[in-house]
């Protein structure tokens, strides 16, 4: 009887190893699989001769390399003109801002520390954003990708642990769409409006926005206007900070205009194209809003969000309003058109998801609070654009505190 009870026990103390067993080996194989997925290999490039140019610093704040040069104006802001090849570029504004671009990956890492100051949680936040980015490459046109591989060359040495310098620069371009989705919260809340015709007093177009990105107070330090002359396509300027050549705002020499603003939005399944890759590349290749329209539409994204297109060859602004599974083109038919952050259009206006935003967020004040202050300046002028910009107000202009997220 008592050889029967062992037996009875040795077959299942084999039959536990076994399964522990198993899901040793199986969470053994998952972080295999994890790490192997998470590894995002640059692109060849078979000409990297641009690695060995080397700047000439003119002051403490001011270099030149070649036809490029980087300097801090007397505004404050940084300045860089860049132009070039895809790898070229990079590489050239990564010699030319190496120091904006360490400083700035510093202060994302410290502030993402802060946010989550678990060691073992961030460790997982590495591989599952590995995983979730692991197609994030098929998604970006290959210039930039070169471009963003140029750069890496110039970033910290000190997050190797957090994955290549290519790898973390890639990833950071989507870091903003990712924070948007699996957060949900009214970490943005960007306003812009646009004029012309008899809505401003000269009749131009004129184009005013806030980008409300809050990574702490150190991230909003030390920002670039960047001028680029690209092998193809059109010249263009916007405004950026180290290490991100992703346009959140900016301008080309056609006239065209392009900001985002952030909506509503699902937590996505796969990666696809980063939103500030979305309006770089329309501003790099789009002198139109229907090329802007065209470029948007072939691109897939994992976030909602709207463009704000303000373009001179049509003398009019439109907001482009794209989710991962629709899209729509809202135009006021007025001279005038005023954007936050919700959807517009006819289709995309109508999802329950926007109508949650426009019921739970700042967003409805915001936009009522800046037509508001529109009627109330009259035709428009660069001046009037941004006192609209700075109020800190309310409807009515009610005193409701400093910070408050439905002020403009």
């Amino acid at each position: 009887m008592k050889n029967k009870k062992r037996s009875g026990w040795r077959r299942f103390g084999r039959i536990l190893l076994y399964i522990i067993g198993f899901f040793v080996l199986l969470f053994i194989g998952l972080a295999i699989y994890l790490v192997s997925v998470s590894k995002m290999p640059p692109p060849v490039i078979a000409d990297q001769r641009a690695l060995q140019l080397q700047r000439t610093q003119l002051d403490s704040t001011a270099y030149t390399l070649g036809n490029n040069w980087f300097r801090k104006s007397n505004s404050g802001l940084y300045e860089m003109y860049v132009e070039g090849a895809p790898f070229e570029r990079g590489v050239i504004n990564g010699k030319l801002s190496g120091e904006l671009i360490r400083r700035q990956e510093d202060v994302f890492v410290a502030q993402f520390s802060k946010m989550v100051p678990s060691t073992f949680y961030l460790h997982f936040l590495k591989y599952f954003i590995g995983w979730f980015n692991r197609d994030l490459a098929d998604h970006v046109p290959e210039e930039f990708k070169e471009e963003i591989y140029g750069e890496s060359f110039s970033a910290s040495p000190n997050y190797d642990y957090i994955g290549t310098n290519y790898a973390r620069l890639m990833n950071y371009h989507a870091a903003h769409d990712i924070g948007h989705a699996l957060q949900g919260m009214m970490l943005v809340g960007c306003t812009s409006f646009g004029t012309w015709n008899d809505q401003s007093a000269d009749s131009n177009l004129i184009i005013g926005r806030n980008f409300d990105f809050y990574m702490g107070d150190a991230f909003a330090e030390e920002k670039m206007v960047v001028f680029y002359r690209p092998e193809k396509g059109h010249n263009f300027m916007f405004v950026t900070w180290g290490g991100f050549t992703g346009v959140v705002s900016g301008m080309n020499d056609k006239g065209l205009t392009v900001t985002i603003n952030a909506a509503k939005t699902s937590v996505p399944t796969a990666a696809a194209t980063p939103v500030s890759l979305v309006a770089r590349e329309i501003l790099q290749y789009a002198k139109n809003i229907q090329e802007a329209w065209e470029i948007a539409r072939k691109r897939k994204m994992f976030v909602s969000e709207s463009f704000l297109v303000g373009s001179a060859e049509d003398n009019k602004a439109v907001l482009i309003e794209k989710t991962p599974e629709g899209m729509d083109m809202y135009s006021s038919g007025k001279n005038f058109i005023t954007c936050t952050n919700h959807f517009q259009g006819d289709s995309l206006g109508s999802l329950a998801s926007n109508k949650l935003q426009i019921k739970e967020s700042a967003s409805e004040y915001r936009y009522e609070r800046l037509t508001e202050l529109m009627k109330e300046k009259g035709p428009n002028t660069v001046q009037k654009t941004v006192d609209i910009l700075r109020d800190r107000g309310g409807l009515h202009n009610a005193d409701i505190g400093m910070g408050n997220e439905k002020a403009i």
